[in-house]
């Protein structure tokens, strides 16, 4: 054992001695210390790579979650309802007045009061048996007022999203105070009885409005808040009592101061034809011209419930 040992140091020293030893364990060394200040630059310079890499891999799963997250949102916005509970049978007594509508449906939306007639700015649900029902919230929203009305009785406005605000009316008892949030479907008051609407006995009158102007609630029954819009009044129905009242004057005008001898001869003796022509008249005069009508409307309005 001892020779082997012996053996193999002075091996080693022969190997030492050697001129080309050293040289070559410097360049051993040096080419280790290269390739590990290589190897480090190469990973300094792919880190930001990697961590750009990730942040975009990160945006991306956020991008699509937030899409994922927006679309149930859509689809779950609210829809306009009656102010009803489902088990509740009721009907629309009185329509809402379109300018656009057939004439039928304009008398339908006329309420009489005090021998006047009024457009009606909503509809009026009542039941067959004229009981009492709870009324409920079409939309969910914040109760923003809450008054009694000398015409309309008990009156609650809700305001809602999109620029929505529904008016209930007609209203027994007031079941939430102002301020409150109040969810789609649960109940706000009962339906009563107003001064405004007598002949439709125990009913609710219930209004949207768009931005303050007032739509047809049984157009949009069904349908979300983004697809509430105000029609425009048609205009050519204004103008054309504009042009009647303006014809009317011109004639007035036109006419003679002092009739002649046979005129009042005619005035004096009045024809059987004459007559039946003022019977005619009066019976027309039973429902109100569309003239008579605008002022009406003009008279009342229930968005500003303001009475005297």
């Amino acid at each position: 054992m001892e020779e082997n040992n012996n053996v193999s140091k002075n091996k080693w020293k022969r190997i030492v001695k050697k001129k080309w030893f050293f040289p070559a364990l410097y360049l051993m060394v040096a080419a280790i210390a290269l390739t590990g200040v290589l190897w480090y630059q190469n990973t300094l310079t792919n880190t930001p790579d990697l961590a750009e890499n990730a942040k975009d891999h990160v945006g991306d799963m956020r991008h699509s979650t937030d899409q994922e997250e927006s679309a149930p949102v859509m689809q779950q916005q609210e829809v306009l309802q009656l102010p009803i509970a489902e088990d509740v049978e009721a009907e629309i007594v009185t329509k809402f007045y379109d300018y656009g509508a057939s004439e039928e449906d304009q008398q339908d939306a006329l309420i009489l009061h005090q021998n006047k007639y009024y457009q009606s700015d909503g509809i009026a649900l009542s039941t067959s048996d004229h009981e009492a029902f709870d009324v409920t919230a079409s939309l969910s929203g914040t109760v923003a007022e809450i008054k009694q009305d000398p015409l309309l009785g008990n009156v609650i406005k809700m305001e809602h999203e999109e620029g929505i605000s529904t008016y209930y009316a007609s209203l027994d008892e007031v079941l939430v105070e102002e301020g409150a949030e109040v969810k789609q479907g649960d109940s706000i008051g009962t339906a009563g009885q107003s001064n405004l609407g007598q002949a439709n006995g125990v009913h609710v009158h219930f209004e949207v409005r768009k931005d303050g102007t007032a739509v047809n609630p049984e157009t949009f029954i069904n349908q979300p808040l983004s697809k509430i819009e105000a029609a425009e009044k048609q205009e050519a129905a204004e103008e054309e009592t504009t042009e009647t009242e303006a014809e009317e004057t011109d004639e007035t005008q036109a006419e003679p101061s002092e009739p002649s001898q046979t005129e009042e001869n005619d005035q004096s003796q009045p024809d059987s034809s004459d007559q039946s022509e003022a019977d005619e008249t009066d019976q027309e005069e039973e429902l109100p011209s569309t003239e008579e009508q605008e002022e009406a409307h003009q008279e009342i309005s229930f968005h500003s419930m303001e009475r005297v």
